[in-house]
């Protein structure tokens, strides 16, 4: 009952985005002006709150560490292995294999198994450092437009993106988040980010469900990407076995770690990339992959429930 609490939500939205777009209930450029709401100016917001809040500590850095080189190695994978995996995908599919979206699946299952604190929340900051700070920088620079290294060099650090980072950051650092949750502004602060961010996991489901479409001539090309995916994390679980066997000795942290590699590409991936994107069959490539790598999730989940609860 817990997972169908958690996935329900995530399925309807993904449905009521899909019936839109066959309904005509919702233009494209009505689609992508939403998106241009989340990216540009409720993503930083949310980015600014994350790392303005994190915890962070010197005895989980080797872990956040080691999860931020396995998200960075994963894209450089996938550039390598394009033959395989399409090479008509291959100028976005790399992005596809890194990050996992923690907030809206992995952390709300993995409470329903443990029940108490997450410690997927450690793994989410390294795809927060991959997603909001090395893809942009990594998009910005594969652009087909040749820019001068100057005028790239502005726009990487204008972006709203690293702009929240480099605020949420110094709003850490120097104590003023403790300070302001500790006051008498803690409802007001914790109002203005809950109203101004409450939207986006929806809208992103959405735009997801909107723009999901098999396209069985790129199926196979999909399945394999998939299975790249599955294959590559399963040696990030067993990496985890090797460098922290005192962590994994911890039944909650082992859960955690075998949950977590198995969810799918963050939601907002395809909107990190939009700017590789070639066409709409880009974005239907890179929706329905999301979707349907939830299917593994499920298994996954499934079977952690049967072996831990």
């Amino acid at each position: 009952m817990a997972a169908l609490t958690t996935l329900a939500p995530v399925f309807f939205m993904l449905g009521l985005g899909y019936l839109s777009r066959l309904k005509g209930w919702i233009s494209p450029d009505q689609k992508a002006g939403a998106n241009t709401l989340v990216f540009t100016v409720l993503f930083p917001i949310l980015i600014f709150n994350l790392l303005g809040s994190a915890q962070l500590q010197l005895e989980t850095a080797a872990v956040v560490a080691y999860v931020t080189l396995a998200f960075f190695l994963a894209i450089i994978l996938g550039r390598k292995l394009t033959g395989f995996t399409g090479k008509g995908q291959g100028h976005f599919s790399p992005y596809l294999l890194s990050t996992v979206e923690g907030g809206a699946v992995a952390l709300p299952l993995y409470l329903s198994i443990v029940g108490q604190s997450s410690n997927t929340v450690i793994f989410d900051l390294a795809g927060s450092i991959i997603a909001f700070l090395i893809i942009p920088i990594l998009v910005a620079g594969a652009s087909e437009e040749k820019k001068p290294k100057a005028q790239l060099a502005k726009e990487v650090i204008s972006h709203p993106f690293v702009v929240a980072i480099l605020l949420g950051l110094l709003f850490n650092f120097t104590g003023l988040y403790a300070w302001v949750i500790q006051s008498s502004l803690a409802p007001l602060y914790s109002g203005i980010i809950n109203t101004a961010t409450g939207p986006i996991l929806g809208t992103i489901l959405f735009v997801l469900g909107y723009d999901f479409k098999v396209d069985f001539q790129t199926l196979k090309a999909m399945l394999r990407l998939m299975s790249v995916r599955l294959v590559y994390y399963g040696l990030v679980i067993l990496g985890f076995f090797l460098f922290f066997p005192t962590y994994m000795a911890n039944q909650n942290f082992l859960i955690a770690v075998l949950l977590y590699f198995m969810c799918p590409t963050g939601f907002a991936m395809p909107l990190l990339i939009d700017e590789t994107f070639k066409g709409e069959e880009d974005r239907a490539y890179a929706a329905t992959f999301i979707s349907l790598y939830m299917l593994v999730t499920i298994v996954v989940y499934t079977a952690l429930v049967f072996i831990f609860v």
